[in-house]
């Protein structure tokens, strides 16, 4: 249970970054409508009137409101122009002008070992 205690927070910040906060409010939000209306009506009625749209309580209107803000913020930071490097310390690559070449392909075979060493390396 320990191990996986450090994992919770990094989810639940992952889970915010992609706006499930949203929906896990916006669930409870219809939950607490779904009680609320059950009280006074039938449950058809109950559950009609809570995912209509046209009676949302404080909760969901606080909800929309705070998927309107945090997507006018995100518009924003979009505009902005973030730069990794300035110009002045671009890098600039160029080929070498000679690469070495093998004469001949001996030399190549001579320089691979024919055989294992021996007797066989043991493991440590």
């Amino acid at each position: 249970m320990f191990q996986r205690l450090p994992k919770l927070p990094i989810a639940v910040l992952l889970a915010c970054s992609v706006g499930l906060h949203w929906s896990f409010l916006q669930s409870l939000a219809w939950t607490r409508m779904l009680v609320d209306n059950l009280a006074t009506t039938s449950f058809s009625t109950a559950l009609q009137r809570t995912f209509d749209g046209k009676h949302p309580c404080a909760l969901c209107n606080a909800i929309a409101q705070g998927r309107k803000s945090e997507k006018k913020s995100d518009r924003l930071l979009s505009l902005k122009k973030f730069e990794a490097l300035s110009p002045a310390l671009a890098m600039h690559l160029s080929p070498p002008a000679s690469f070495p070449r093998i004469s001949t392909l001996d030399a190549l075979l001579a320089a691979i070992p024919q055989a294992p060493p021996k007797p066989p390396p043991r493991a440590a």
